[in-house]
């Protein structure tokens, strides 16, 4: 998933749903604990950006994103002016 936004691929939003649905549901059945999904989120994001999400986000990214949800977020388009005002 992050790798398809740092290539700057389309990502549809069910991706990233899922990917959150999946990690509660983890939670809820014991099958892993939000700590250990959040440090393998933060490797899975750091290999396909080149930094960390405290790097990329600041250090209270978790304020703004609490579990489980995926901080993946395109790239702004770039926009040119059509006119010339």
């Amino acid at each position: 998933m992050f790798a398809a936004l740092e290539a700057g691929a389309d990502l549809p939003p069910g991706e990233r749903l899922r990917t959150e649905g999946l990690m509660e549901a983890a939670v809820l059945v014991g099958a892993a604990g939000a700590d250990a999904l959040l440090a393998r989120m933060n490797e899975c994001y750091a290999d396909a950006a080149g930094r960390t999400l405290n790097e990329a986000l600041g250090d209270d990214w978790r304020e703004l994103f609490p579990f489980p949800q995926v901080p993946a977020m395109a790239r702004r388009a770039p926009v040119y002016p059509s006119t010339r005002d």
